[in-house]
């Protein structure tokens, strides 16, 4: 059973007709939790170590390492029947648009520690670490999430060039039957 069938065997039948439909988002999210897992362990670790004087790089660091199982995940799970492109087209493509996530995401983040002061001494640690999780983590990844789903079906994987994928002899193992 797949990750995908796994998921919607659990999912009760209105909410996983919707799912079956947009299976492609579902996989997405999947990716992206999996990722904002990496994403905030490398952060952490390096914001608590290394860089505790530099959240904002830190955070920068997270983000490409999250970047790079991203495009593999995607690349050959979420948007597997999308695409076509020369392989070094579409990596080029996926890390500009995440290149521009990026700063996308690090825009609550920079504003929360550098234009509202939510960093100690000004704030207690507490304050600090909440704030930087909310902004970072939360609203940053949300944006950037909102932005790479669009930026990647419409210039990295675009549709049109799946036909050639799904016209293939691969057969879709995620497909899920309506019940």
């Amino acid at each position: 059973m797949t990750v995908v069938e796994s998921v919607l065997s659990r999912t009760p039948e209105p909410l996983r007709s919707v799912l079956i439909k947009h299976r492609e988002l579902l996989k997405f999210a999947i990716v992206g939790g999996t990722t904002f897992l990496v994403d905030n362990g490398v952060w952490y670790l390096l914001k608590l170590s290394v860089l505790e004087s530099k959240p904002t790089t830190a955070k920068a660091i997270a983000i490409i390492v999250a970047t790079i199982v991203s495009y593999i995940l995607n690349r050959e799970w979420s948007f597997r029947t999308r695409g076509g492109r020369e392989r070094h087209h579409e990596a080029a493509l996926f890390f500009v648009i995440s290149g521009i996530a990026v700063v996308v995401n690090l825009i609550p983040l920079y504003t929360s520690r550098y234009v509202f002061d939510l960093e100690v001494p000004h704030v207690t640690r507490f304050v600090q670490e909440f704030a930087d999780f909310t902004s970072g983590s939360i609203i940053g990844m949300f944006l950037a999430m909102f932005f790479r789903f669009w930026g990647f079906k419409k210039w990295v994987f675009p549709d049109e060039l799946g036909e050639r994928r799904r016209d293939s002899d691969e057969p879709d193992d995620d497909v899920v039957p309506l019940r």
